[in-house]
């Protein structure tokens, strides 16, 4: 059964807290190496198929498939009452499935496509500097020293990523105007996701979020990429069986570790560890495809990193809470 919970259980182990979430992030890495070798050819899933996979189809099926092994799990093992949303929540939790988790997930894998597994990941993943930002013009905290210096460490870590500050042409990562500006629309619509679903994580717990928030996405997909297109690309069986296995790890899998992680530790524990995310998918990107980074762009990525483990840890002196920003791969 799965468990209907949002904080850690009276006996957490910590330990075992942040293996469930290294092995989340592990899979989540391996997604990302996945569909940089699929979009590249590095991984032939059928030769002389009509139409080779894309971004759009594979944000489409990681949802639309993870949604439906998960409602029926989720159905059996609490029944529909225990799933079911008050309208204004479910509305929301719409609006978060399109705009957070669909756009996200679909500029994610473009800015995988046009640059690398690099890149895209670490753009993406200042998505807390950005919620950091919301919250200092709202009002809701304090522009401190300890955040000044993690957004100007993303900003640098950015810039020396992408090769922003002019070192050297023939870089190992490639410049493409189009997939950074895809790489920052997905941070924005992380940091989006984030903030406008802080609340409703907080009324109901993760899986029954998670599930209407697929489901939306599923939705949002079958308007913009109806049937009756799919059907026309002529997908091989092999594309087909790649893109079931992709979503079950990249979200099931993925997600079903990492709220294990989350009933043995804290959200700002849990956070900071699955920063190991961009670790492995850089680390298995350079093994797996041969990504290889210069000195200077493993230093932004150092950087940024930095940057949001400063930015979930709590101020030291203040009573303001610590800016927890959950994964939404």
């Amino acid at each position: 059964m799965i468990p209907d919970k949002n904080q850690p259980s009276s006996r957490s182990h910590p330990l075992r807290g942040y293996l469930f979430i290294a092995l989340a992030a592990l899979l989540w890495g391996i997604s990302a190496v996945l569909g940089r070798a699929v979009f590249t050819g590095s991984l032939p899933l059928s030769h002389g198929a009509p139409r080779p996979i894309d971004p759009l189809i594979l944000s489409q099926t990681r949802t639309t498939f993870s949604l439906l092994v998960l409602l029926p799990v989720l159905v059996a093992s609490r029944g529909w009452q225990r799933i079911k949303l008050p309208t204004r929540d479910l509305a929301f939790c719409l609006l978060l499935g399109m705009l957070g988790v669909a756009v996200s997930n679909y500029f994610y894998y473009v800015a995988i496509q046009r640059t690398n597994v690099a890149i895209a990941i670490i753009v993406q993943y200042t998505a807390p500097v950005w919620v950091l930002l919301y919250v200092v013009v709202r009002g809701q905290q304090k522009l401190t020293p300890q955040k000044v210096v993690a957004v100007a460490l993303a900003v640098t870590g950015i810039a020396l990523v992408i090769n922003l500050l002019g070192t050297k042409s023939g870089s190992a990562l490639r410049f493409d105007f189009y997939g950074i500006i895809a790489a920052l629309l997905a941070s924005f619509s992380f940091a989006f996701y984030n903030v406008a679903g802080h609340r409703i994580l907080a009324r109901h717990d993760r899986w029954r979020v998670l599930v209407w928030t697929l489901a939306a996405a599923s939705a949002f997909w079958l308007v913009v990429n109806p049937p009756w297109k799919i059907a026309a690309a002529h997908y091989a069986p092999a594309q087909w069986i790649f893109l079931f296995v992709f979503s079950m790890i990249s979200v099931l899998g993925a997600f079903s570790l990492y709220f294990l992680g989350l009933q043995h530790l804290e959200p700002t524990r849990a956070i900071i560890a699955s920063c190991l995310e961009p670790v492995f998918s850089i680390l298995l990107a350079a093994l797996l495809l041969g990504e290889v980074l210069r000195p200077i762009q493993t230093l932004g990525i150092i950087f940024v990193l930095a940057a949001i483990v400063i930015v979930q840890r709590p101020d030291r002196g203040t009573a303001e809470e610590s800016l927890v920003v959950e994964p939404m791969e």
